[in-house]
């Protein structure tokens, strides 16, 4: 007869071992390892009945031409910041795992999201964290409609697909993946195996029946999402909801989306009423903007299709220190190191005894390097106390050798700084050329970084 065995399984990435490890040998990390019982194994038949419960497929292969050309079918959500970051809406059959901060906002938003849909659809939104009555609660302080919205405390997943084959949902919302229980796995819930068991029985519910499916996901204290890698490789889309709980504002990027753009971003404002979408997140980023100070320019950031402007400050210091502090939020600090060295060398800023922090208003967290012009203004102007012109925005990539460089989509930054009443526009001579004239605007083509610093003189 056969015997239970212990293992230690990887929280990070699954990897099984017979004896305790410090470090995983397959993704690096350190004490991750639990300890973990694995009853006897069953019978050759059961476990192929368990295994082909997780088979999909069995078609024959075909070739691209011979596969058909259908286009998928999107749904709104009824939230158009979220409809956005998903590529333009629900796709039917699709798994979409939603990860974020403890607080920051993921189950409101869904249940509102539910709420709406179940006015055009069955939908099914199931807790295994908080009881029926508990989610009456927060959709009664929310104000969503309730009528047609159906809740499930459960945390069984073979009890779960149970309600799911009577009541037949359009939308499944799993508040949260962590908290599921598999009968296929005796540890935990929370383990790796767990949490992988329950995920593949929910995608092949999904693709099998049509039914769009959210998936909740805690993080861990790092930021990344807790349980196995592989989750993250199973399912259509990754979510990531970001935000301060002291302030009011949330984002929502996509780290991975097989149905659109991984570029886009949502921007939700945090009420007492639930979380809403800000349909312009430019003037709302801007609207407590200082003004007559010095170190604060406007740049025109492109966060996929959307150009959003945002308020870039700088504060440059004397420092008592032997090295001077360079603190960063918002932007790369080894591009601003290369940045201020730029300046220091080509520009004739004295900066090795200053302190310098960089910030972007709002949160905003920005890659583009269109955004070096716009630092390099920011620190000129709090390092000699001269104020920016307030309509005037700025964009441009700097190279070492203190050139501007073109800059991409740059007629449609234009048109959103002129749309929000920025008429000066400081941008790189070559965009200035392949632009049409604009009417109402005075654009201004700089080849150098010297040129731009004398412009804003």
């Amino acid at each position: 007869m056969a015997k239970d065995k212990t293992v230690f399984v990887c929280s990070s990435c699954g990897y099984e071992t017979p004896r305790w490890l410090g470090c995983c040998p397959d993704c690096g990390e350190w004490n991750t390892f639990e300890e973990q019982h694995r009853a006897a194994a069953a019978p050759s038949t059961k476990t192929a009945e368990k295994a082909a419960k997780y088979q999909t497929g069995g078609d024959a292969a075909l070739t691209l031409a011979q596969v058909s050309e259908a286009q998928e079918v999107r749904v709104s959500t009824g939230n158009e910041e979220l409809d956005r970051v998903l590529g333009g809406g629900l796709v039917e059959g699709s798994v979409t795992l939603l990860g974020g901060d403890p607080g920051v906002g993921k189950s409101t938003l869904l249940l509102q999201v539910a709420a709406e849909l179940s006015a055009r659809c069955r939908v099914l939104y199931v807790s295994g964290e908080e009881s029926a009555r508990q989610l009456k609660l927060r959709a009664t302080r929310l104000g969503v409609p309730q009528d047609r919205l159906y809740v499930l405390a459960e945390n069984s997943v073979e009890g779960i697909l149970a309600r799911c084959e009577g009541l037949q949902p359009s939308v499944l919302v799993i508040d949260s993946i962590q908290t599921m229980v598999s009968e296929d796995s005796a540890s935990a819930p929370g383990s790796v195996s767990q949490v992988r068991q329950s995920a593949a029985a929910l995608i092949r519910y999904a693709k099998t029946s049509g039914t769009s499916v959210f998936l909740v996901g805690h993080v861990t204290k790092e930021g990344s999402l807790a349980g196995p890698r592989v989750l993250e490789h199973m399912v259509d889309t990754v979510l990531s909801f970001e935000g301060d709980r002291q302030h009011e504002y949330r984002l929502l990027r996509a780290a991975k989306n097989r149905f659109g753009s991984v570029n886009e971003l949502g921007v939700f404002e945090m009420r007492r009423q639930g979380i809403f979408a800000v349909g312009n997140p430019s003037e709302t980023l801007l609207s407590q903007r200082a003004r007559g100070a010095s170190g604060s320019v406007v740049f025109c950031a492109m966060q996929g299709s959307r150009p959003i402007l945002c308020d870039l400050q700088a504060l440059s210091a004397r420092s008592f220190y032997n090295m001077p502090r360079r603190t960063v939020g918002g932007v790369d600090s080894g591009r601003v190191a290369l940045l201020l060295a730029v300046m220091e060398k080509r520009a004739g800023k004295k900066l090795f005894d200053q302190d310098v922090y960089v910030s972007v208003a709002g949160g905003l967290e920005l890659d583009d390097p269109a955004a070096d012009l716009a630092v390099c203004m920011a620190v000129a102007s709090s390092l000699d106390n001269f104020q920016l012109s307030q309509s005037l925005c700025v964009m441009g990539e700097i190279g070492l050798c203190g050139e501007v460089r073109p800059i991409a989509q740059a007629e449609r930054r234009v048109a959103e700084c002129v749309r929000l009443g920025f008429n000066e526009i400081l941008l790189p001579r070559q965009n200035l050329r392949q632009l049409p004239p604009v009417q109402g605007a005075r654009l201004t083509g700089v080849d150098t970084l010297m040129q731009a610093l004398a412009v804003a003189h």
